[in-house]
């Protein structure tokens, strides 16, 4: 504390990000990231981009741009890139959902929405999930000015088909609508095809899962193009370049090499499927993910002292110290090798 910090910063409470192990040998199931490399398109990109480091990048980073257009079906001007999705996000908050009624989230999701709604000061009620930790969207006629849902949720990975979201935006036309589609690419529905349709829906997405780009920090929405043409406002009077040619060559490279996305994607769905089995098998309840990741409870064992022993054994998965999900897990899905090492420190607690 400082007697130069201004007031909005006395009431801020950020965000707490994954733990980071700074020794070798930690099997890292934390955070989301993706086991298996980025395509070797990718570093082939980047090392060629090194050449342009002393320019400043596009600051359209028009390429990028137009490679989500073309695989996503729609214009480049329907496309916003940001440094990350979290940044993104951020634009949105400041650029799409201030307004005089609140926003509406669920209050299981995403930790870093209540925190924009902080940073921005920006109105906002959370809605109950149901029983089975899903959302219903019928929850959420109610008075708001904008909906924002993550899509597979996290952190339960629990996801609503396309036809729900079509439904929602029908019935609230005159309400912004956000998806955030961090972990679309593992087996859910995007979005995206109802752009077209629909102005009020503000699609975003990120490079960091399904593209293995994590430390990269790339991420874009998809819209009409007034809403995107509000994020380029905001984000041309905060920083001009957000993305550095290096992720600019990366992500485009990234995107252009499907092959590459379909076979990690695989080899991590497959994964996710035999690690529900096995946690299962050891007592769990796992919530049916289509996520990189999954959601699980024992049913006689506190999520904290197992979170904490697991830490102790060099296995890091994540756990949330709230209400509701305090004895759930959740686990990122490595690769067969960590997963099969998660599950041995768990016999030995079990």
């Amino acid at each position: 504390m400082s007697r130069f910090w201004s007031p909005v910063v006395h009431t801020l409470s950020p965000y707490v990000p994954g733990e980071q192990p700074k020794q070798d040998g930690i099997v890292k199931l934390n955070t989301n990231e993706n086991p298996y490399g980025p395509s070797p398109r990718v570093l082939t990109a980047i090392a060629a981009a090194a050449e342009r480091l002393r320019l400043y990048p596009d600051p359209h980073a028009t390429r990028l741009r137009e490679a989500i257009a073309v695989h996503s079906g729609v214009a480049p001007e329907q496309v916003f890139v940001g440094n990350g999705s979290d940044e993104v996000l951020a634009h949105t908050f400041q650029a799409l959902l201030k307004h005089n009624a609140p926003l509406l989230f669920p209050d299981v999701t995403y930790s870093f929405y209540p925190v924009y709604c902080g940073l921005y000061g920006i109105a906002h009620k959370e809605v109950p999930l149901d029983a089975a930790m899903r959302i219903e969207t019928a929850d959420y006629r109610r008075p708001s000015s904008a909906i924002l849902l993550c899509n597979p949720n996290a952190p339960t990975g629990i996801a609503l088909p396309r036809a729900a979201i079509a439904a929602l935006l029908a019935e609230n036309p005159d309400r912004l609508v956000v998806v955030d589609e961090a972990y679309v690419d593992f087996g859910a529905e995007s979005a995206v095809p109802l752009v077209a349709q629909h102005d009020n829906l503000l699609v975003v997405q990120t490079f960091s899962k399904s593209r293995s780009l994590a430390g990269l920090r790339v991420g874009f929405a998809i819209g009409q193009r007034p809403l995107i043409e509000a994020l380029e406002r905001v984000k041309d009077s905060f920083n001009s370049y957000p993305l550095d040619c290096l992720a600019i060559a990366g992500a485009v490279a990234a995107i252009e090499d499907e092959a590459w996305f379909i076979e990690t994607r695989d080899r991590i769905t497959k994964s996710r499927d035999v690690l529900t089995q096995d946690l299962e098998q050891l007592g769990f309840e796992v919530l049916p993910s289509l996520a990189n990741f999954v959601f699980a409870r024992h049913r006689s064992r506190s999520g904290t002292d197992l979170a904490g022993a697991l830490r102790q054994r060099g296995v890091l998965v994540r756990h949330f110290r709230k209400p509701r999900i305090e004895d759930f897990l959740r686990i990122t899905v490595g690769t067969d090798a960590q997963c099969s090492r998660l599950i041995e420190e768990l016999r030995g607690l079990i």
